[in-house]
Protein backbone atom coordinates (compact mmCIF):
# COMPACT_ATOMS: atom_id res chain seq x y z
CA UNK A 1 0.00 0.00 0.00
CA UNK A 2 1.46 3.71 -0.82
CA UNK A 3 0.50 6.73 1.11
CA UNK A 4 1.34 10.18 0.14
CA UNK A 5 1.39 13.01 3.12
CA UNK A 6 1.70 16.79 2.18
CA UNK A 7 2.33 19.42 4.41
CA UNK A 8 3.46 23.07 3.71
CA UNK A 9 5.38 25.45 5.81
CA UNK A 10 2.99 28.39 4.68
CA UNK A 11 -0.31 26.71 5.40
CA UNK A 12 -0.30 26.49 9.53
CA UNK A 13 -2.93 25.57 11.46
CA UNK A 14 -1.15 27.43 15.02
CA UNK A 15 1.54 27.45 17.22
CA UNK A 16 1.44 24.14 19.74
CA UNK A 17 1.22 25.45 23.35
CA UNK A 18 3.62 23.17 25.10
CA UNK A 19 0.37 22.93 27.99
CA UNK A 20 -1.14 20.44 25.34
CA UNK A 21 0.72 17.95 26.67
CA UNK A 22 -0.39 18.33 30.09
CA UNK A 23 -1.61 15.73 32.52
CA UNK A 24 -4.21 14.93 35.30
CA UNK A 25 -3.26 13.65 39.39
CA UNK A 26 -6.69 12.47 41.12
CA UNK A 27 -7.20 11.50 45.16
CA UNK A 28 -8.43 8.86 43.51
CA UNK A 29 -7.50 4.87 43.87
CA UNK A 30 -3.56 5.05 44.28
CA UNK A 31 -2.64 8.32 42.02
CA UNK A 32 -1.11 9.94 44.61
CA UNK A 33 -0.89 7.31 47.79
CA UNK A 34 1.30 4.32 46.78
CA UNK A 35 1.77 6.35 43.33
CA UNK A 36 3.78 10.16 43.43
CA UNK A 37 3.67 9.77 47.37
CA UNK A 38 5.13 7.00 49.48
CA UNK A 39 7.24 7.58 52.17
CA UNK A 40 8.66 4.38 53.69
CA UNK A 41 9.53 3.57 49.66
CA UNK A 42 12.82 2.85 49.02
CA UNK A 43 13.44 6.02 46.42
CA UNK A 44 11.36 8.07 48.61
CA UNK A 45 13.11 11.70 49.32
CA UNK A 46 12.86 13.67 52.04
CA UNK A 47 9.44 14.89 51.26
CA UNK A 48 7.85 11.05 51.05
CA UNK A 49 7.71 11.60 47.09
CA UNK A 50 9.19 8.27 44.67
CA UNK A 51 11.95 9.30 43.16
CA UNK A 52 11.55 6.48 40.25
CA UNK A 53 7.97 7.66 39.43
CA UNK A 54 9.51 11.56 39.32
CA UNK A 55 12.24 10.04 37.00
CA UNK A 56 9.64 8.78 34.40
CA UNK A 57 7.16 11.75 34.88
CA UNK A 58 9.87 14.14 33.58
CA UNK A 59 10.73 12.38 30.92
CA UNK A 60 7.63 12.95 29.47
CA UNK A 61 7.89 16.78 29.93
CA UNK A 62 4.89 17.31 31.34
CA UNK A 63 4.24 21.21 30.82
CA UNK A 64 1.18 20.99 33.79
CA UNK A 65 -0.68 18.69 36.07
CA UNK A 66 -4.83 18.88 36.66
CA UNK A 67 -5.29 18.50 40.32
CA UNK A 68 -6.94 17.51 42.90
CA UNK A 69 -9.81 16.30 40.45
CA UNK A 70 -11.96 14.74 38.85
CA UNK A 71 -15.13 14.01 40.77
CA UNK A 72 -13.13 13.86 43.83
CA UNK A 73 -12.83 18.31 44.08
CA UNK A 74 -16.32 18.35 44.70
CA UNK A 75 -16.81 17.02 48.07
CA UNK A 76 -13.43 18.39 48.82
CA UNK A 77 -12.41 20.57 51.64
CA UNK A 78 -9.22 22.04 50.73
CA UNK A 79 -8.30 23.54 54.30
CA UNK A 80 -7.88 19.95 55.38
CA UNK A 81 -4.63 18.89 53.69
CA UNK A 82 -2.84 22.21 54.79
CA UNK A 83 -1.69 22.51 58.61
CA UNK A 84 0.53 19.83 60.73
CA UNK A 85 -0.08 16.39 58.97
CA UNK A 86 -1.18 14.65 62.32
CA UNK A 87 -4.12 16.70 62.89
CA UNK A 88 -5.32 16.76 59.27
CA UNK A 89 -8.71 14.84 59.23
CA UNK A 90 -9.45 11.60 57.41
CA UNK A 91 -12.69 11.99 55.33
CA UNK A 92 -15.22 10.32 53.23
CA UNK A 93 -14.26 10.46 49.68
CA UNK A 94 -17.64 10.16 48.57
CA UNK A 95 -16.55 10.45 44.62
CA UNK A 96 -14.83 7.22 44.69
CA UNK A 97 -16.22 5.45 47.87
CA UNK A 98 -12.87 5.71 49.78
CA UNK A 99 -10.80 7.08 53.06
CA UNK A 100 -8.90 10.30 52.39
CA UNK A 101 -5.91 10.72 54.63
CA UNK A 102 -5.43 14.23 53.49
CA UNK A 103 -1.64 14.00 53.95
CA UNK A 104 -1.19 15.57 50.57
CA UNK A 105 -2.94 18.74 50.06
CA UNK A 106 -2.18 21.88 47.70
CA UNK A 107 1.07 22.54 49.64
CA UNK A 108 2.40 19.43 49.40
CA UNK A 109 1.29 18.58 45.45
CA UNK A 110 2.69 22.21 44.24
CA UNK A 111 6.13 20.97 45.76
CA UNK A 112 5.68 17.80 44.03
CA UNK A 113 4.86 19.81 40.35
CA UNK A 114 7.68 21.97 40.77
CA UNK A 115 10.39 18.36 41.52
CA UNK A 116 8.65 17.27 38.47
CA UNK A 117 9.05 20.61 36.48
CA UNK A 118 5.54 20.92 35.76
CA UNK A 119 2.72 23.95 36.47
CA UNK A 120 0.37 23.07 38.50
CA UNK A 121 -3.56 23.35 37.43
CA UNK A 122 -5.87 23.48 40.74
CA UNK A 123 -9.43 22.92 40.60
CA UNK A 124 -11.75 24.19 42.92
CA UNK A 125 -14.83 23.00 44.28
CA UNK A 126 -18.18 24.34 43.25
CA UNK A 127 -19.91 21.14 43.95
CA UNK A 128 -20.61 21.35 48.07
CA UNK A 129 -18.54 24.88 48.18
CA UNK A 130 -18.69 27.94 46.22
CA UNK A 131 -17.45 31.69 45.94
CA UNK A 132 -16.12 32.17 49.26
CA UNK A 133 -14.16 29.19 49.47
CA UNK A 134 -12.41 29.56 46.05
CA UNK A 135 -11.48 32.81 47.15
CA UNK A 136 -9.97 32.15 50.35
CA UNK A 137 -7.90 29.14 48.17
CA UNK A 138 -6.63 31.26 45.78
CA UNK A 139 -5.54 33.64 49.00
CA UNK A 140 -3.87 31.12 50.18
CA UNK A 141 -1.92 30.39 47.66
CA UNK A 142 -1.37 33.38 45.38
CA UNK A 143 -1.33 36.21 47.75
CA UNK A 144 1.98 37.27 49.40
CA UNK A 145 1.47 38.29 52.93
CA UNK A 146 -0.37 39.68 55.43
CA UNK A 147 -3.87 38.42 55.38
CA UNK A 148 -5.83 35.37 57.11
CA UNK A 149 -5.01 32.51 54.45
CA UNK A 150 -1.87 33.51 52.87
CA UNK A 151 -0.53 33.69 57.29
CA UNK A 152 -2.10 30.33 57.23
CA UNK A 153 -0.19 29.69 54.09
CA UNK A 154 2.96 31.15 55.51
CA UNK A 155 2.30 29.21 58.84
CA UNK A 156 2.29 26.11 57.38
CA UNK A 157 5.76 26.20 55.94
CA UNK A 158 5.83 28.00 52.61
CA UNK A 159 6.80 31.76 52.82
CA UNK A 160 6.25 32.71 48.78
CA UNK A 161 3.47 32.04 47.30
CA UNK A 162 2.47 29.13 44.82
CA UNK A 163 1.99 31.15 41.70
CA UNK A 164 -0.95 29.08 40.83
CA UNK A 165 -1.62 30.42 37.66
CA UNK A 166 -4.63 27.86 36.16
CA UNK A 167 -7.57 26.89 37.74
CA UNK A 168 -10.43 24.82 36.77
CA UNK A 169 -14.00 26.16 37.67
CA UNK A 170 -15.21 22.39 39.47
CA UNK A 171 -15.37 19.40 37.49
CA UNK A 172 -17.82 17.89 35.18
CA UNK A 173 -20.99 19.86 37.04
CA UNK A 174 -23.52 18.58 34.28
CA UNK A 175 -23.04 14.77 35.51
CA UNK A 176 -25.82 13.32 37.56
CA UNK A 177 -22.70 11.30 39.21
CA UNK A 178 -21.44 14.49 40.57
CA UNK A 179 -21.16 15.82 44.13
CA UNK A 180 -23.76 19.08 43.80
CA UNK A 181 -23.99 18.51 39.97
CA UNK A 182 -25.87 21.46 38.78
CA UNK A 183 -28.05 22.71 35.77
CA UNK A 184 -26.43 24.79 33.14
CA UNK A 185 -27.99 27.97 34.30
CA UNK A 186 -26.89 27.25 37.97
CA UNK A 187 -23.47 26.55 37.42
CA UNK A 188 -22.81 29.31 34.95
CA UNK A 189 -24.19 31.35 37.37
CA UNK A 190 -22.26 30.39 40.57
CA UNK A 191 -18.99 29.84 37.61
CA UNK A 192 -19.18 33.64 36.56
CA UNK A 193 -19.30 34.97 40.12
CA UNK A 194 -16.59 32.28 41.34
CA UNK A 195 -14.67 33.94 38.61
CA UNK A 196 -14.75 37.03 39.37
CA UNK A 197 -14.08 37.25 42.69
CA UNK A 198 -11.07 34.66 42.43
CA UNK A 199 -9.99 37.46 39.38
CA UNK A 200 -10.18 40.18 42.23
CA UNK A 201 -7.75 38.53 44.45
CA UNK A 202 -5.53 37.79 41.35
CA UNK A 203 -5.86 39.16 38.30
CA UNK A 204 -3.31 37.17 36.66
CA UNK A 205 -4.94 33.73 36.80
CA UNK A 206 -6.44 31.71 33.93
CA UNK A 207 -9.95 30.26 34.70
CA UNK A 208 -11.34 27.04 32.78
CA UNK A 209 -15.09 26.96 32.73
CA UNK A 210 -17.35 23.34 32.68
CA UNK A 211 -18.15 21.88 29.50
CA UNK A 212 -20.09 19.07 29.10
CA UNK A 213 -18.76 16.10 30.69
CA UNK A 214 -18.76 14.15 27.23
CA UNK A 215 -20.40 14.70 24.07
CA UNK A 216 -23.11 11.75 24.85
CA UNK A 217 -24.81 14.22 28.06
CA UNK A 218 -28.33 15.01 26.84
CA UNK A 219 -27.32 18.34 27.34
CA UNK A 220 -24.60 18.42 25.10
CA UNK A 221 -24.36 22.04 23.20
CA UNK A 222 -26.65 23.47 24.87
CA UNK A 223 -24.92 23.24 28.23
CA UNK A 224 -21.96 25.19 26.87
CA UNK A 225 -24.34 27.85 25.23
CA UNK A 226 -25.84 28.79 29.01
CA UNK A 227 -22.57 28.46 30.48
CA UNK A 228 -20.63 30.49 27.74
CA UNK A 229 -23.76 33.19 27.94
CA UNK A 230 -23.03 33.39 31.70
CA UNK A 231 -18.97 33.12 32.16
CA UNK A 232 -17.81 34.57 28.73
CA UNK A 233 -16.12 37.73 30.39
CA UNK A 234 -14.36 35.99 33.02
CA UNK A 235 -13.18 32.52 31.61
CA UNK A 236 -10.48 31.95 29.63
CA UNK A 237 -11.13 27.93 28.64
CA UNK A 238 -13.93 26.13 27.93
CA UNK A 239 -13.27 22.85 29.34
CA UNK A 240 -13.77 19.01 27.32
CA UNK A 241 -13.95 15.88 28.10
CA UNK A 242 -13.96 11.86 26.63
CA UNK A 243 -12.57 8.68 26.97
CA UNK A 244 -12.78 5.60 24.44
CA UNK A 245 -12.54 1.90 24.47
CA UNK A 246 -12.65 -1.15 22.75
CA UNK A 247 -15.16 -3.25 25.08
CA UNK A 248 -16.57 -4.64 21.48
CA UNK A 249 -12.99 -6.43 20.62
CA UNK A 250 -13.40 -4.39 16.97
CA UNK A 251 -9.51 -3.04 16.38
CA UNK A 252 -10.27 -1.62 13.39
CA UNK A 253 -13.34 0.70 14.94
CA UNK A 254 -11.16 1.31 17.81
CA UNK A 255 -8.34 2.82 15.99
CA UNK A 256 -11.07 5.43 14.13
CA UNK A 257 -12.24 6.61 17.67
CA UNK A 258 -10.03 10.11 16.49
CA UNK A 259 -12.71 10.90 14.47
CA UNK A 260 -15.06 11.45 17.51
CA UNK A 261 -12.88 13.80 19.23
CA UNK A 262 -12.17 15.81 16.11
CA UNK A 263 -16.18 16.22 15.33
CA UNK A 264 -16.31 16.91 19.13
CA UNK A 265 -13.72 19.43 18.93
CA UNK A 266 -14.78 21.48 15.92
CA UNK A 267 -18.43 21.20 17.37
CA UNK A 268 -17.51 23.02 20.87
CA UNK A 269 -15.42 25.93 18.99
CA UNK A 270 -18.19 26.56 16.68
CA UNK A 271 -20.47 27.19 19.81
CA UNK A 272 -17.99 29.18 21.55
CA UNK A 273 -17.42 30.92 18.37
CA UNK A 274 -21.63 31.58 18.02
CA UNK A 275 -21.44 33.05 21.81
CA UNK A 276 -18.93 35.47 20.78
CA UNK A 277 -20.97 36.64 18.41
CA UNK A 278 -24.21 36.63 20.45
CA UNK A 279 -22.56 38.74 22.80
CA UNK A 280 -20.30 40.76 20.85
CA UNK A 281 -17.54 40.07 22.09
CA UNK A 282 -13.66 40.30 20.41
CA UNK A 283 -12.71 37.36 22.41
CA UNK A 284 -11.83 34.01 20.65
CA UNK A 285 -12.81 31.13 23.59
CA UNK A 286 -9.89 28.43 23.83
CA UNK A 287 -10.15 25.39 24.89
CA UNK A 288 -8.88 23.07 27.49
CA UNK A 289 -9.28 19.51 27.02
CA UNK A 290 -8.17 18.31 30.29
CA UNK A 291 -9.41 14.89 30.48
CA UNK A 292 -9.18 12.14 27.51
CA UNK A 293 -7.64 8.88 27.43
CA UNK A 294 -8.77 5.08 26.71
CA UNK A 295 -10.50 4.24 29.72
CA UNK A 296 -12.84 0.60 29.80
CA UNK A 297 -10.53 -2.47 31.20
CA UNK A 298 -10.74 -2.05 34.65
CA UNK A 299 -14.52 -1.19 34.59
CA UNK A 300 -15.74 -4.78 36.11
CA UNK A 301 -12.67 -5.04 38.24
CA UNK A 302 -13.99 -1.91 39.95
CA UNK A 303 -17.19 -3.18 40.32
CA UNK A 304 -15.67 -5.22 43.23
CA UNK A 305 -13.61 -3.48 45.09
CA UNK A 306 -14.56 -2.67 48.79
CA UNK A 307 -15.54 0.53 49.90
CA UNK A 308 -14.29 2.81 52.30
CA UNK A 309 -10.38 1.66 52.53
CA UNK A 310 -7.53 3.75 51.83
CA UNK A 311 -6.14 4.15 48.39
CA UNK A 312 -7.71 1.25 46.99
CA UNK A 313 -6.52 -0.65 43.26
CA UNK A 314 -9.09 1.95 41.26
CA UNK A 315 -9.33 2.51 37.48
CA UNK A 316 -5.91 0.38 37.02
CA UNK A 317 -6.06 -0.13 33.31
CA UNK A 318 -3.53 -2.17 31.90
CA UNK A 319 -2.77 -0.89 28.57
CA UNK A 320 -2.23 -2.90 25.26
CA UNK A 321 -0.19 -2.44 22.29
CA UNK A 322 -3.30 -1.27 20.48
CA UNK A 323 -4.36 1.30 23.13
CA UNK A 324 -0.99 2.82 22.06
CA UNK A 325 -2.37 3.62 18.62
CA UNK A 326 -5.10 4.56 19.59
CA UNK A 327 -3.59 7.16 21.97
CA UNK A 328 -1.48 8.31 19.26
CA UNK A 329 -3.98 8.78 16.65
CA UNK A 330 -5.96 11.07 19.78
CA UNK A 331 -2.73 13.13 20.19
CA UNK A 332 -2.29 13.54 16.24
CA UNK A 333 -6.42 14.99 16.62
CA UNK A 334 -5.27 17.18 19.32
CA UNK A 335 -2.64 19.03 17.37
CA UNK A 336 -4.53 18.80 14.14
CA UNK A 337 -6.61 21.43 16.49
CA UNK A 338 -3.41 23.29 17.87
CA UNK A 339 -5.28 26.85 17.09
CA UNK A 340 -8.00 26.41 19.54
CA UNK A 341 -6.86 23.51 21.80
CA UNK A 342 -4.51 25.41 24.22
CA UNK A 343 -4.09 23.16 27.19
CA UNK A 344 -5.14 19.39 27.19
CA UNK A 345 -4.45 16.56 30.22
CA UNK A 346 -3.84 13.07 29.48
CA UNK A 347 -6.14 11.81 32.58
CA UNK A 348 -4.42 10.58 34.06
CA UNK A 349 -0.57 10.15 35.04
CA UNK A 350 0.16 7.33 37.61
CA UNK A 351 -1.36 4.11 38.40
CA UNK A 352 -5.40 5.37 37.37
CA UNK A 353 -6.09 4.68 33.69
CA UNK A 354 -2.65 6.09 33.52
CA UNK A 355 0.97 5.97 31.30
CA UNK A 356 3.14 4.68 34.88
CA UNK A 357 2.18 2.49 36.95
CA UNK A 358 3.37 1.43 40.42
CA UNK A 359 4.05 -1.48 42.75
CA UNK A 360 2.89 0.14 46.49
CA UNK A 361 6.24 -0.29 48.14
CA UNK A 362 7.74 -1.78 44.67
CA UNK A 363 9.01 -1.36 41.17
CA UNK A 364 7.57 1.32 38.17
CA UNK A 365 7.21 0.69 34.89
CA UNK A 366 5.82 2.47 31.53
CA UNK A 367 2.98 1.18 29.85
CA UNK A 368 2.39 1.36 26.56
CA UNK A 369 0.59 4.68 26.24
CA UNK A 370 3.90 6.44 27.63
CA UNK A 371 5.64 6.09 24.15
CA UNK A 372 3.50 7.82 22.09
CA UNK A 373 2.77 10.33 25.01
CA UNK A 374 6.45 11.07 25.64
CA UNK A 375 7.18 10.99 21.83
CA UNK A 376 4.72 13.91 20.62
CA UNK A 377 5.93 15.83 23.70
CA UNK A 378 9.75 15.81 22.96
CA UNK A 379 9.58 16.41 19.14
CA UNK A 380 5.92 18.19 17.96
CA UNK A 381 6.98 21.48 19.29
CA UNK A 382 6.77 25.01 17.12
CA UNK A 383 4.03 25.10 14.30
CA UNK A 384 1.32 22.63 13.66
CA UNK A 385 0.84 22.16 9.77
CA UNK A 386 -2.30 21.75 7.53
CA UNK A 387 -1.28 17.96 7.17
CA UNK A 388 -3.63 16.11 4.05
CA UNK A 389 -3.30 11.86 3.69
CA UNK A 390 -3.73 10.65 0.28
CA UNK A 391 -4.12 7.15 1.02
CA UNK A 392 -6.34 4.20 1.04
CA UNK A 393 -9.69 3.90 3.50
CA UNK A 394 -11.67 1.50 5.16
CA UNK A 395 -14.94 0.56 6.67
CA UNK A 396 -14.72 1.82 10.42
CA UNK A 397 -17.93 0.47 11.81
CA UNK A 398 -19.75 3.48 13.54
CA UNK A 399 -16.97 5.73 12.47
CA UNK A 400 -17.60 5.04 8.33
CA UNK A 401 -14.88 5.47 5.54
CA UNK A 402 -11.47 6.39 7.26
CA UNK A 403 -8.15 6.66 6.32
CA UNK A 404 -5.42 4.33 6.78
CA UNK A 405 -2.75 6.86 7.88
CA UNK A 406 -3.70 9.28 10.16
CA UNK A 407 -0.75 12.04 10.57
CA UNK A 408 0.40 15.59 11.34
CA UNK A 409 3.45 17.68 9.98
CA UNK A 410 5.01 20.20 12.75
CA UNK A 411 7.93 22.52 12.32
CA UNK A 412 9.61 23.92 15.08
CA UNK A 413 11.84 27.13 13.51
CA UNK A 414 14.28 27.54 16.21
CA UNK A 415 15.31 23.87 15.94
CA UNK A 416 15.01 24.03 12.06
CA UNK A 417 13.37 20.52 12.43
CA UNK A 418 9.80 18.95 10.99
CA UNK A 419 8.20 16.49 12.65
CA UNK A 420 5.95 14.10 11.00
CA UNK A 421 3.96 11.56 13.48
CA UNK A 422 1.87 9.13 11.76
CA UNK A 423 0.10 5.95 12.65
CA UNK A 424 -0.67 3.18 10.51
CA UNK A 425 -3.86 1.75 11.30
CA UNK A 426 -3.81 -0.72 8.52
CA UNK A 427 -4.12 -4.77 10.67
CA UNK A 428 -2.60 -6.64 7.23
CA UNK A 429 -0.22 -4.02 5.51
CA UNK A 430 2.87 -1.60 5.92
CA UNK A 431 2.28 1.32 3.96
CA UNK A 432 5.07 2.75 1.95
CA UNK A 433 4.63 6.84 2.47
CA UNK A 434 6.04 9.44 0.25
CA UNK A 435 6.53 12.88 2.76
CA UNK A 436 5.86 16.04 0.61
CA UNK A 437 7.48 18.99 2.71
CA UNK A 438 6.62 21.90 1.04
CA UNK A 439 8.58 25.65 1.39
CA UNK A 440 11.41 23.91 3.03
CA UNK A 441 14.65 24.11 1.83
CA UNK A 442 16.00 20.45 1.07
CA UNK A 443 14.37 18.75 4.21
CA UNK A 444 16.41 15.33 5.04
CA UNK A 445 14.96 12.42 7.23
CA UNK A 446 17.75 12.41 10.28
CA UNK A 447 15.31 10.17 12.61
CA UNK A 448 12.59 6.99 12.64
CA UNK A 449 11.48 6.24 15.58
CA UNK A 450 8.70 3.56 15.61
CA UNK A 451 6.51 1.28 18.30
CA UNK A 452 4.92 -1.96 16.78
CA UNK A 453 4.47 -5.32 18.09
CA UNK A 454 2.57 -8.39 16.16
CA UNK A 455 0.51 -8.60 19.06
CA UNK A 456 -2.00 -6.04 19.39
CA UNK A 457 -2.99 -7.02 22.94
CA UNK A 458 0.94 -6.77 24.35
CA UNK A 459 0.86 -5.04 27.45
CA UNK A 460 3.88 -4.40 29.42
CA UNK A 461 4.21 -4.93 33.13
CA UNK A 462 6.19 -5.02 35.99
CA UNK A 463 8.25 -8.42 35.24
CA UNK A 464 8.22 -7.17 31.52
CA UNK A 465 8.43 -3.71 30.59
CA UNK A 466 10.05 -3.57 27.86
CA UNK A 467 7.52 -6.07 25.76
CA UNK A 468 5.65 -2.59 23.91
CA UNK A 469 9.52 -0.40 24.04
CA UNK A 470 10.14 2.24 20.89
CA UNK A 471 12.82 1.11 18.14
CA UNK A 472 14.90 3.56 15.75
CA UNK A 473 15.21 2.77 11.96
CA UNK A 474 17.63 3.40 10.06
CA UNK A 475 16.80 7.10 8.30
CA UNK A 476 17.48 6.11 4.65
CA UNK A 477 15.74 4.63 1.74
CA UNK A 478 11.84 4.59 1.84
CA UNK A 479 9.78 5.39 4.88
CA UNK A 480 7.78 2.78 5.29
CA UNK A 481 5.07 2.83 8.00
CA UNK A 482 4.60 -0.97 9.69
CA UNK A 483 1.59 -2.66 9.67
CA UNK A 484 -0.63 -0.82 12.72
CA UNK A 485 2.34 1.32 13.77
CA UNK A 486 3.06 4.20 15.37
CA UNK A 487 5.91 6.68 14.12
CA UNK A 488 7.86 9.76 14.70
CA UNK A 489 9.63 10.58 11.55
CA UNK A 490 12.14 13.56 12.38
CA UNK A 491 13.83 16.40 9.68
CA UNK A 492 16.21 19.02 9.70
CA UNK A 493 16.49 21.53 7.39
Amino acid sequence: MKATIFADRRFPIGEIDRRLYGSFVEHLGRSVYGGVYEPGHATADEDGFRTDVLELVKKLDVPVIRYPGGNFVSGYNWEDGTGKKEDRPVRLDLAWYSLESNQVGVGEFQKWTKKAGSDLMMAVNLGTRGVEDAKNLVEYCNFPGGTKYSEKRKADGYEEPFGIKYWCLGNEMDGPWQIGAKTAEEYGRLAAETAKVMKMVDPEIELVACGSSNSGMPTFGSWEETVLEHTYPYVDYLSLHSYYGNAAENTAEFLACSKDMDEFIKTVASICDFVQQKLHSDKVMKLSFDEWNVWFHSNEQDKKQEKWTFAPPLLEDVYTFEDALAVGCLLITLLKHADRVKMACLAQLVNVIAPIMTETGGRCWAQTIYYPFMHASAYARGTALQTNVDCGTYDAGRYGEMPYVESIVTADEEKREITVLAVNRSLTEDVEAEIDLGGFKEPKLVRHLVLENDDLKAVNTADAPNTVSPAERKAEGPVILAKHSWNVLVYTY
